[in-house]
């Protein structure tokens, strides 16, 4: 048996400091020989499973059972440092009084020499008596920053996070209190500070722990010049310009992460980090350097959708993401889809445009957008043939808030068997917001999105001026720490006011039904109902969804989910007209970029031309 304090290599890195050992890799086997086979176990003195569980994960032996050591030599150097590992999940649960023997064929493993003869396969116990855990008595920051009413430099204290008399002494809390004493100094312009002295003492006969933490905040830095590394197509005035650090403005840890996710928004580089100056030179100035990769400027892609009731599409795409070294994105994209199982090519729906966007006008978070779209639809509800352009900006005004502000410009020929053939110029302004705090864009499992748009629009051959506007709010929520399971739901609703149906372009109307809306139903074929058995779009839509999503393993998991779709003729919803509901359920299959969607639905009260079922397959989540 091996106390723990009589092996002073083991304490490796317990507080935030390596104070022994560390030449040996962390004795890791790195020598080849016949493989080792050896059969383990455990012994934990006591019932916490917390201990016990964190022993048993810091273990190498035990995660590495079922894979032979290289060699005898490879099993003792295995067994050797699982002493520090086991040390150290000790300390995380604040014991610091236990012991902990590691027998490889009856012999303590400290004491066995490298070229040992084993058995085959070894005999590993490990047997830990954990001790008492250890409380705080002292948990003190010498020299802690000044409380600032400045929110954006609020750190916690350690105190909060656990790091206080008469709280368990884990060493995790000592090394979370001194990342949070530095930070909270960084917060405020010290850019430089850290924590200049450690006194940790145990008490083994009172089981407690004092730690104190001095820590020495250095001079107060101020933004200095702004280089760019590692550049080849890009401007490097324009990185820099678009890091947006103003030359002698006070440090402040949060202007870098920003700056990074904004040159990451670009598209043009792989990587992109800030890295300060080791040193705060005269007047406080604290030098920056952006560390960048760039990507290939050229790519394209393509994907595909297929739904037994929306049809199977095709999509591709084109991209420039850097056309003069300012990160100036052209992207071409065309589409080809049909609603109709016999793939007739009058039956094909088409779409080709093209889209730019310069950043960094007017300011480093503003985008100069244009676009324009060649539009043919062939659908059961109309067909249109469109030319549309629009142009104007967007703005990203936090990290999860962005607001757009566009002019809007169309033409198009509608035929339908309600209207039968009309036109429509159209000229008009979009404005929105989105929030998007999510913690994944293909598969959340927890944040809020919510957006909201306004479009006044003019048209020109039936002389109306109307207003159109929708928003839609979505929440996520795990059940777990794992997040294995999540409960998702959205609601979204539009109205339109100021042109009555016979009078507005179709696009412009609402309508539900299908794989992004309420599934079951035929695309688009929840609107408004007309005497002669055709559904037109209505003034005003309400849908919603809520799903259940649970992870079964790495690779699959299931969903269960509701729809409802409310189409109306006036520009307030009336649920005094049918609601459709739709039920279903799927499986989705997890890759690196997202879940394959496959989704089983029926329509609760369906109506002509709705299907008894529908299926659909996509990448990402439905919502």
């Amino acid at each position: 048996m091996i106390g723990i304090t009589a092996d002073p290599a083991a304490a490796f890195e317990l507080f935030g400091v390596r104070i022994f050992g560390g030449g040996d890799k962390d004795a890791v086997e790195d020598v080849i020989g016949e493989p080792q086979n050896y059969e383990v176990q455990i012994d934990v003195l006591g019932s916490d499973d917390a201990v016990t569980d964190a022993l048993a994960n810091a273990s190498q032996l035990l995660t590495d059972q079922n894979k032979p050591a290289s060699g005898s030599a490879g099993l003792i150097a295995k067994a050797r440092a699982d002493y520090q590992r086991l040390l150290a999940a000790l300390y995380t649960e604040g014991h610091y009084g236990g012991s902990i023997s590691i027998k490889v064929d009856g012999q303590e493993a400290g004491r066995l020499a490298p070229d040992a003869t084993l058995s085959d396969p070894a005999s590993v116990f490990i047997s830990v008596d954990p001790g008492p855990q250890f409380r705080f008595g002292q948990a003190e920051i010498v020299n802690a920053a000044p409380a600032t009413a400045d929110p954006d430099d609020f750190v916690a204290r350690p105190e909060e996070e656990g790091f206080a008399s008469g709280e368990i002494a884990r060493s995790g809390e000592i090394k979370k209190a001194g990342r949070l004493a530095v930070e909270a100094w960084r917060q405020q312009g010290f850019a430089k500070a850290k924590v200049s002295k450690r006194r940790i003492e145990a008490a083994h006969d009172q089981n407690l722990l004092d730690a104190i933490l001095t820590i020495r905040p250095g001079r107060k830095a101020y933004y200095g010049p702004v280089t760019v590394e590692g550049n080849d197509r890009m401007d490097p005035e324009f990185i820099a310009y678009m890091a947006d650090l103003p030359p002698n403005g006070e440090y402040d840890p949060d202007d870098l992460k920003r700056a990074e996710e904004r040159l990451a928004r670009l598209g043009v580089f792989s990587t992109a980090r800030a890295e300060e100056a080791e040193q705060i030179g005269s007047g406080g100035s604290l030098p920056i350097a952006f560390i960048v990769q760039e990507q290939l400027p050229r790519h394209f892609g393509i994907g595909g959708t297929f739904s037994t009731t929306d049809g199977a599409g095709i999509q591709a795409f084109w991209q420039h993401r850097n056309l003069a070294g300012k990160a100036e994105r052209l992207r071409v994209d065309a589409s080809v889809a049909s609603t109709s199982s016999s793939f007739d090519l009058d039956s094909l729906s088409y779409r080709i445009g093209a889209s730019f966007v310069k950043p960094g006008v007017f300011t480093p978070d503003t985008n100069f957008v244009a676009s324009v779209n060649g539009i043919r639809e062939n659908l059961k509800a109309y067909d249109r043939t469109a030319v549309l352009a629009e142009m104007g900006f967007t703005r990203i005004i936090s990290k999860n808030l962005m607001a757009r502000a566009k002019l809007t410009g169309e033409y198009a020929k509608f035929s339908d068997p309600v209207f039968a053939k009309r036109e429509f110029t159209t000229v008009g302004f979009v404005g929105g917001i989105t929030f998007d705090s999510r913690d994944n864009k293909t598969d959340p499992a927890h944040g809020y999105y919510a957006d909201a748009e306004l479009q006044p629009f003019h048209e020109f051959n039936f002389g109306n001026t109307a207003i159109r506007g929708t928003v839609e709010g979505r929440i996520y929520r795990a059940f777990d720490r794992q997040e294995r399971a999540v409960l998702a739901a959205r609601l979204k609703a539009g109205f339109l006011a100021g042109s009555p149906i016979s009078q507005t372009a179709p696009d412009k109307l609402f309508f539900a039904g299908g794989g992004g809306s309420v599934r079951g139903y035929a695309y688009r074929n929840i609107g408004v109902a007309t005497p002669i058995g055709f559904v037109t779009g209505g003034r005003s839509l309400v849908e919603g969804s809520v799903e259940l999503r649970t992870r079964i393993n790495e690779a699959f998991g299931a969903v269960a989910f509701v729809d409802m779709g409310n189409v109306s003729a006036s520009s307030f919803p009336d649920f005094a007209q049918k609601t459709r509901f739709g039920v279903g359920a799927g499986v989705r299959y997890y890759t690196g970029l997202g879940p394959i969607r496959l989704d089983f639905a029926v329509p609760l009260n369906k109506q002509a031309g709705d299907p008894d079922f529908s299926i659909y397959i996509g990448l990402g989540q439905a919502f």
